[in-house]
């Protein structure tokens, strides 16, 4: 009989997740997940319930895109531009996450908000590295692109 682990398609996606979770990417998303929890956590616990919405909607956009890329779906839709996507999902995050935190920390209230707040800060953060990365990313392959587009002989 054949070995059933490898053919698998469980697998092979328990595979690909380890894989991929090591990865400065992979590793990055998976952190914005994590924290993005954490603050939705926070912000659940305490009385001002509202701030809890950028939180969710950061950490389901950040399962998508970690799904998308650990089992190499941008690969396949080429159609999408998926580092300019990836992109503009980490500096909207950053910014709302930056603007909700700064008002829930110096807002005051209870406890919880500003926990939340204070790991919701430390989201931000995270979100702009990971837009920084995006960045660099993109820039990157704009100059690969240029050189390899470009004719030698033309003097360009």
């Amino acid at each position: 009989m054949a070995d059933t682990d490898a053919d698998s398609p469980s697998g092979n996606v328990m595979e690909r997740l380890k894989s991929y979770i090591r990865t400065r990417k992979g590793a990055l998303l998976a952190a914005e997940i994590g924290i993005c929890l954490v603050v939705l956590i926070c912000y659940a616990a305490s009385s001002y319930g509202g701030y809890s919405a950028v939180a969710i909607c950061e950490m389901i956009f950040a399962i998508i895109f970690f799904v998308i890329f650990m089992m190499e779906f941008d690969k396949q839709f080429a159609a999408i531009s998926w580092p300019w996507s990836d992109f503009f999902r980490a500096i909207i995050g950053a910014g709302l996450f930056l603007i909700t935190s700064l008002i829930s920390v110096i807002g005051g209230g209870d406890g919880a908000r500003i926990a939340g707040g204070v790991f919701g800060l430390i989201a931000g953060i995270l979100f702009a590295y990971d837009s920084y990365l995006g960045y660099l990313a993109i820039k990157a392959s704009k100059q690969h692109h240029a050189t390899a587009t470009s004719d030698p002989e033309s003097g360009d």
